[in-house]
């Protein structure tokens, strides 16, 4: 039975007897009652934006017809997906396009932590159907958007850290039954993640997925995204313990670490000394954080467990605000550098524990996307191998520097601050050693407590020490890309834009060869910024 008819008439999939897709609105359940008919709408651009003009928007849903290529467009037509982490900043931007690229997808599936289907479907409304990110479908749609979004977007209660990925039963055979794609987006971020928790979604969270996307009867493809360690020359090739891994490493003997550590802590100690053992198995195999060290062996257990399924890791580098699509500048809280440049505004800190000359390997997150995109139709055929794209900056002969970024950001502020405050802020200063770094912040912060307190000398007050203490901390887990000289191969990536064709180039660009930085910081990311930290305020 197609998973249409079975959600309408699943027990489990209702709540108050009401099919959950119909109960968001209230209205019949257009999932089973038709398929929306493709039109086009006008786009009216925005004073503050450049949007994408109408003539483009249409171009998304209409390509020409003798166009070659990849065959982008023509892929997606009909395709189901499953997604993971569909509420976070990348697999929203990734969904917004598919749903604007190609308004005659089939469905896609968002795995969702939830307690009740009530619950899921209202995350659905708040985090994606009403966030402003979709202001251009909501403009192509105009009065039929919601119904168009709740057609095609379904909310799945699970969790990436159960068997079976915490699915019920009946709708996990429901959903092996339709879906094309599986897109593994979910992933816990945070550097100094504690490792318990971290080992669970990072490294073992992909193989559960992998083993749910066995069972999928017509799954063409599964794709991930991954990350790498940030040194040396970083090659288009999977991780795999014994080869590019060291051999030393087990992953089961890690899992029994965390869940010792687990037993042994309590209390307030718990979540510092999980977060202090993950950085200790990280440095001891050579990672530089929680992060990075669990999401490899992510990677390497579906580089092991695959067997014939088609697989494609997608590798970006620092993913950032939006640099075209749907909008420039789009971006969803504090990511990567931003937390410096907040401080830096807010004159908290003005000097890096940092090289100036170091590679800042940024990529906007529509490039992901659309890079994504594009090696999922690439690699449609069925083909049973795994294929690595490094989705970065740095190869090319425009990188992005550190000292740049500052200096920009510098010039930015003087102009127009990221906060009410009116505060006078100097050029950014780069030190070589934590010594130097902690002296300059020091004195920071001693000489903001002066002008509070109108004291003269001593030393630090105890919220002065606190604030130094984190200042320490933030250095230290930045460290890797304060001085990062690592070098992404792009060769698959290069080959990829090679085949398609100047439509899709067009459509799915993804060349950071023609990104202009200083236009990229100064008049598109900057203001994102500001625009996510005024947004956040309001909803404080």
């Amino acid at each position: 039975m197609a998973i249409t008819n079975l959600l309408a008439t699943s027990n489990a999939i209702k709540l108050d007897g009401v099919t959950f897709l119909s109960s968001l609105s209230g209205k019949p359940n257009y999932y089973l009652a038709r398929r929306f008919s493709q039109t086009t709408h006008r786009v009216q651009t925005s004073c503050c934006f450049r949007e994408t003009s109408s003539k483009a928007v249409t171009s998304l849903v209409m390509p020409s017809s003798n166009s070659d290529g990849i065959g982008i467009v023509r892929f997606l037509k009909g395709k189901s997906y499953l997604v993971t982490g569909a509420t976070g900043f990348l697999a929203k931007v990734l969904i917004e396009k598919l749903l604007r690229a190609s308004p005659e997808i089939g469905n896609i599936f968002l795995l969702m932590r939830s307690n009740d289907q009530k619950s899921a479907n209202q995350r659905l409304y708040d985090d994606i159907i009403s966030s402003d990110l979709f202001k251009l479908l909501k403009q192509m749609h105009g009065c039929s958007y919601e119904a168009f979004m709740k057609t095609k977007l379904i909310p799945v209660i699970g969790d990436l850290g159960k068997d079976n990925l915490g699915i019920e039963s009946e709708i996990a055979d429901m959903i092996s039954e339709e879906i094309d794609v599986i897109i593994s987006c979910a992933g816990r971020t945070t550097f100094d993640d504690r490792y318990d928790s971290a080992l669970s979604v990072n490294a073992l969270g992909p193989g559960r997925l992998l083993s749910f996307g066995k069972e999928c009867k017509k799954l063409k493809l599964f794709l991930h995204f991954s990350t790498v360690k940030k040194e040396g020359a970083v090659l288009e090739t999977p991780l795999c313990i014994g080869e590019n891994i060291t051999s030393d490493l087990n992953i089961e003997s890690e899992l029994k670490l965390a869940l010792e550590a687990v037993r042994k802590f309590r209390g307030s100690e718990e979540i510092k000394k999980l977060k202090e053992l993950g950085f200790e198995r990280a440095h001891h195999y050579a990672w530089e954080n929680t992060y990075t060290f669990t999401k490899a062996m992510g990677e390497s257990l579906i580089h092991s467990n695959r067997g014939d399924l088609p697989v494609v890791i997608i590798r970006p580098s620092i993913i950032e605000s939006s640099y075209k699509e749907p909008f420039p500048g789009w971006i969803q809280g504090i990511r990567m550098a931003d937390p410096i440049i907040v401080a830096y505004a807010k004159g908290q800190i003005s000097a890096l524990w940092g090289d100036s000359q170091s590679l800042t390997d940024t990529i906007p997150v529509d490039m992901v996307a659309n890079a994504t995109i594009a090696a999922m139709a690439k690699h449609d055929c069925g083909v049973p191998e795994l294929k690595v794209y490094n989705v970065s900056s740095s190869s090319h002969a425009n990188p992005l520097r550190l000292g740049m970024v500052m200096d920009l950001s510098y010039k930015y502020l003087c102009d127009s601050p990221l906060t009410e405050a009116v505060i006078d802020i100097e050029r950014m200063k780069f030190h070589n050693s934590l010594e130097c770094f902690l002296s300059s912040v020091s004195n920071t912060i001693r000489k903001k407590e002066r002008e509070t307190n109108n004291e003269g000398g001593g030393g630090l007050s105890m919220k002065g020490k606190r604030k130094l203490n984190y200042f320490e901390s933030l250095a230290r887990i930045y460290e890797p890309y304060m001085f990062f000289q690592a070098r992404f191969e792009d060769s698959n990536s290069t080959s990829l834009i090679q085949e398609m064709s100047m439509e899709e180039r067009k459509m799915f660009d993804f060349d950071v060869r023609g990104i202009d930085w200083k236009h990229y910081i100064v008049n598109v990311h900057l203001p994102g910024l500001k625009k996510e930290i005024l947004s956040m305020k309001k909803t404080q």
